[in-house]
C-alpha cells in the first residue's frame, strides 16, 4: 500500500490548513492509500545555517523534526505540504523545515510525488503556492495538480468548510494522486525502469 506524508505547516494544529489536508487524507483513504499528517508544532524551527555538516553525516546538526522525517523518508511515496498564507508567502517555520529537509535528501526525493496546499483569508495564495512548488521542481519530483490551484479560503475551519469549490479541489487533487500512484506501481510491476540521471553539473557564472 502506498503511503503519503502530509505536512501541516500551520501553527494552528486543527485550523484551516488542517481542514484542507484532512479533506485530502480522507479521499486518499477511500482510495486505499495510507496517510500520515505531520504537525510541525508551535516551537521555532531553525533555518539552514549552511554549515555543510550534512554532506558528511547525512544528518542535520539541529536535532528536531527534520531528522525524524529523514529517518523515515523512504516510507513515503509522496509528500503534500500545507501552509497558511502570510504576506503572500508560506509560513516561515515551514520553509525553514523544508529548506533543511530538501537540502539533505534532495536526491532521495526523486520520483516521489509532490503537491502543495495553501490556505488564506483572501489574497496571496498563488504566490505562496508557487513558492512551495519550487521544492518539488528542483528535486525531480512530479507535481500532482487538480482542477484549480490548490487553495482554500476562510479565516476559520468553519469558513473553509463553506468553500465548496476549494474542498472539491482538495478531493480532486487526492484522486489524481491516488491514480498516479497506481500508475507508477503498475509500471514497476511491468518492468518499466526508473529514470537514469546524469552526474549533476554545476555552472557558476562568476569566474
Amino acid at each position: 500500500m502506498s503511503k503519503i506524508l502530509l505536512i501541516n505547516g500551520s501553527p494552528n494544529e486543527y485550523g484551516c490548513t488542517y481542514t484542507a489536508l484532512k479533506e485530502i487524507a480522507d479521499t486518499l483513504s477511500r482510495n486505499d492509500v495510507e496517510t500520515e499528517i505531520l504537525y510541525l508544532g508551535k516551537k521555532p524551527i531553525a533555518g539552514c545555517i549552511a554549515c555543510g555538516k550534512c554532506a558528511e553525516t547525512k544528518r542535520c546538526v539541529f536535532h528536531d523534526s527534520v531528522n525524524e522525517v529523514l529517518d523515515r523518508i523512504d516510507e513515503f511515496d509522496a509528500i503534500v505540504v500545507g501552509s497558511p498564507v502570510y504576506y503572500a508567502g508560506p509560513a516561515g517555520q515551514l520553509t525553514a523545515f523544508l529548506d533543511r529537509l530538501f537540502f539533505l535528501k534532495e536526491d532521495l526525493m526523486a520520483g516521489k510525488l509532490g503537491a502543495s496546499v495553501v490556505s488564506c483569508r483572501r489574497g496571496g495564495a498563488t504566490a505562496a503556492f508557487d513558492r512551495l512548488n519550487k521544492y518539488f521542481t528542483i528535486s525531480n519530483m512530479p507535481i500532482v495538480s487538480s482542477q484549480y490551484w490548490n487553495m482554500v479560503h476562510g479565516s476559520t475551519p468553519e469558513d473553509v468548510r463553506q468553500d465548496l469549490e476549494g474542498l472539491q479541489v482538495m478531493r480532486t487533487l487526492a484522486e489524481n494522486m491516488a491514480w498516479l500512484l497506481r500508475c507508477i506501481d503498475a509500471g514497476r510491476k511491468a518492468g518499466v525502469p526508473s529514470p537514469v540521471y546524469e552526474e549533476h553539473l554545476w555552472t557558476n557564472f562568476i569566474r
